[in-house]
Order: structure tokens, then sequence, then C-alpha cells
């Protein structure tokens, strides 16, 4: 009675990232209500400056009250609905891009598509760039939920650029090679790259040399470059970010055919923390594709109120300085605080400089160095632990061990009741060790929810780490 898109099962949402939070939802952590709740560290939310948007607010109140001049705005933008774009939002969206990148390149506003949110923004030019069938390279590990935004409704396909944890997950010419060979393969047309910059899960800012491996990449294949940037305002520590539109504009690619096929994804849900507001956009040098993506916008366009008032916050030129500096500062110390508190437990982690995560090394604590072995320990953090985490394996990484952890979408008091968590389940690790002399299997027979963790979960992980060995050997 239904479509098959309805019915097919390629959506990804029972995959172990989706799994743990629905675990959550059913057992979420309180300090009085349920201490001894999940505690969600699988969201990459931030959370740890909106007393500087609600004091902006507070300052600002004929903004929220949708007034110019003791005038009500409220007629005029319930009526607008112009999938275009409030101007003003757009010029300040622009301006606020550009601070972020020290104003080392500028945006032009013609050239950016509002859509809601970085979900909107990458399916609609995967609807843009690619024809059903035709694929995009993703380096691995990769944001999970691109599984769902990049494939589900457009056809498109994923074919993974493997990294590996010898050079830190670092993007290398061999590695675009072979990925782009096996798509090859698979008679699959290559139609672009797709990079997140700063990484999720990662953390970590591509290096100059990165960057300018893609643009001689697709510059070669002539092919698209997507760079995902929503987490550009995010960089705490240096190096500092350098934007793909940065590396173009040094290397004089201004008006060629390259500069064309470079288009750049962002969005205001992790850089001001409003994922609520569903906010993103598209910015291309492609008149056609920011005419097709403008009309595809339709579908998705984000509400004219938030886009006013967001106008009139972005436009404070001194507020928008304040946030940026003060937020970084907050993510730095709060990304530090975690990774000390895991260091002394023995875990360790990527070196990162950015994102509202970390990129965790569990190997360690595997009873096999298999995804079978991650699967173990992942269910045990989350039921006996109470952790929601991301395992390496939802985030297509080719190495059993690896974990998001995330640390910007709580409380102080709440992560160190976690990092407490973690601290004891580890000791309690060692010491089971050191009775038998020997690594003990992690326990079987785990307290299962209603909702056990489907086959497609160890199918996908298995075939992963199958490609891992294969590439280690060659």
């Amino acid at each position: 009675m239904l479509s098959a898109k309805a019915t097919c099962n390629s959506h990804g949402q029972d995959s172990s990232y989706f799994l743990g939070w629905e675990e959550y939802e059913k057992h979420p952590y309180h300090q009085l209500k349920n201490p001894n709740g999940i505690i969600q560290m699988g969201l990459a939310e931030n959370q740890l400056s909106f007393d500087l948007l609600e004091s902006w607010l507070q300052n600002n109140p004929h903004s929220a009250g949708f007034k110019n001049d003791n005038h009500s705005l409220f007629k005029e933008l319930a009526l607008f609905q112009d999938y275009h774009g409030l101007p003003a939002f757009k010029n300040s969206l622009a301006d606020f891009m550009s601070e972020i990148r020290a104003n080392k390149v500028t945006f032009d506003p013609n050239n950016l598509v509002l859509t809601a949110g970085a979900t909107s923004a990458n399916e609609t030019l995967m609807f843009c760039l690619a024809n059903p069938g035709e694929a995009f390279l993703l380096p691995t590990p990769y944001y999970p939920g691109f599984d769902r935004d990049l494939k589900w409704r457009t056809g498109a396909e994923i074919v993974p650029i493997h990294c590996s944890s010898s050079n830190g997950f670092r993007i290398t010419e061999s590695a675009l090679t072979e990925a782009y060979e096996e798509a090859q393969k698979q008679n699959l047309k290559v139609k672009g790259v797709l990079v997140t910059n700063p990484s999720n899960p990662l953390g970590t800012s591509l290096s100059l040399h990165e960057l300018n491996l893609l643009v001689d990449f697709v510059s070669s294949k002539n092919i698209h470059l997507i760079s995902d940037e929503i987490y550009s305002g995010t960089v705490f520590c240096s190096p500092g970010f350098v934007s793909i539109m940065e590396v173009l504009k040094n290397r004089n690619l201004m008006n060629t055919d390259v500069w064309k096929r470079v288009h750049i994804v962002y969005s205001l849900s992790k850089d001001l923390g409003l994922p609520g507001f569903r906010v993103g956009a598209i910015y291309s040098n492609d008149d056609m594709v920011v005419s097709a993506a403008t009309k595809m916008s339709s579908f998705g366009l984000i509400s004219s109120q938030t886009q006013y008032l967001l106008s009139e916050m972005l436009s404070d030129k001194k507020f928008t300085r304040n946030y940026l500096s003060e937020n970084r500062r907050r993510l730095k110390q709060r990304h530090e605080m975690m990774e000390k508190a895991l260091q002394k437990t023995g875990i360790r982690c990527l070196k990162g400089n950015a994102g509202l995560f970390s990129w965790v090394d569990m190997r360690h604590l595997l009873s096999s160095q298999t995804f079978e072995g991650e699967m173990e320990l992942w269910k045990k953090i989350v039921y006996e632990v109470g952790l929601n985490i991301s395992p390496g394996s939802s985030c297509h990484c080719s190495e059993p061990g690896w974990f998001r952890v995330c640390f910007a979408n709580m409380s102080k008091e709440t992560l160190l009741i976690a990092m407490q968590r973690l601290s004891s389940f580890v000791d309690s690790m060692a010491k089971k060790h050191n009775q038998s002399g020997r690594r003990q299997p992690l326990n079987r027979n785990l307290r299962r929810s209603k909702s056990s963790l489907p086959k497609w979960v160890f199918s996908l992980s298995f075939t992963t780490a199958k490609s891992g060995k294969e590439r280690c050997q060659m």
C-alpha cells in the first residue's frame, strides 16, 4: 500500500549512531529526577554559549518583538514567502561567514541559497550535482547522517575514501586514487568529493596540504568538491581554520572551471548553537547551481521571522566578534577538561582543534580487535556505564575501537559525572584483568532493550573491517 521509498531500509535510522539516541530517550539522565540515567554524549550540540545569545535578546527586545522604530513588522514578515530569502539576512550571513574566516575571503550574498539546515543543503546539492546511481567520494570516518542526507531520497551513492590512524586520519593522494578506482570497479560515475572541514567526527581541521590535494584531484578528474564547513567557527586552537575558498583565492583560481565546481555548505546550528532554528546555506560560484538550488529551496524554507531576528543579531558586529571569541575559549576549556579526565583513565584521543567532540581511542579496551569487539564495548558503555557515545563503525571508520564523544551539550557537572562513570568502568576492567591474569571477554549476555541491535549494524562493520584489512596488505 506504500511506496518503495517509504518501505525501504536505506534511511540509516537503524545505525548504532541513532540507536544510542533511542536508548538515551528511554532513560535520560537528570541530576535529580534520574541520576542513574544515560548521559547523552552522542549529540553534537553547542550549549556552552546560550547565555551570550540570551543576553543579546534581552538587550535587543525590538528584534525579538519584530519591531523597527516601534513599528511592527509582524504582518510584513508573516506574509513574506520569497524563496530567495530576506536580503538583509543574506547580507548579514555572508558577512558572518567572512568574519569567521578572519575576512580573508568574502562571500557574495547573490551566491547564497538559504536552506532549512545543513541537512537540506547537502541533499539539495546532491540533487543538483548527481543523478541517481552516481557517486560522491567521502573520507572516513564521516558523519553517520550522510548516509541519510546524501543517499536516501536522491539515489546518489557514497564511496569511502579510507583514511588511517597511522597518519591521524589525514587524506592522502593514494586514498583518493583508490576510492576513485573502487567506484569505477563498481561501475559508478564519480561526480565529486565531499569533505567536512573541520571534520565530524574527528574534531580536526583540514591541513593546507590536504586542501590543495583536493583541489588538484577534483581539477584533474573534472568533478565537483563540496566543503561542509558548518564547524568553521568552532576552531579553538592552532592550526587555524582555512576555508576552501581561501585556497582557491590564493591559487588565483577565481573564475576558472574548478572555481565553479567548488561549493560550500554552512549552517548556524553548530557555531551559534541554533539547530532548532533550521538555518543552513549553500554557497556556489556556479550560477546554474544557485538557480536550481534556489528553486529546490522552496521545499525547505527558513521562516521569515527567523531570518529577520538573525539578520539583526548577525549585523551587530560587536556582538559577533565577542561571541566567536568567547565561544572558542569555552570550547577549548571544555575540550581540555574532558581529554585530561580521559587521560587519567588511560584513554587517549586524536589531537583535535575544533568541533564539539573528541575522537577517542578505546582500542585497548576491546575484547578483540574486531568490530564485534567494538559493538560489545559500546553496548557495555551504553547499558552498564550509562553513556551514549558513537562507535566508529557508525561513522564507517575502517579500524575498530574508535568512538566519537561529545562534550559541549551538557553542563560541566554532568561531564564530570560522565568521566567518573567511565573511570570506574575502566578500573573495574583492569581489576578483572589482574585477577584472571589475562583479558576477560566482555559479557555477551548484556541487558538488552526491546529494540535489539539489527544485523545491519554488524554486516556494515564486517564489510568495513574487510576493506580495512585489504588496504593494510597493499
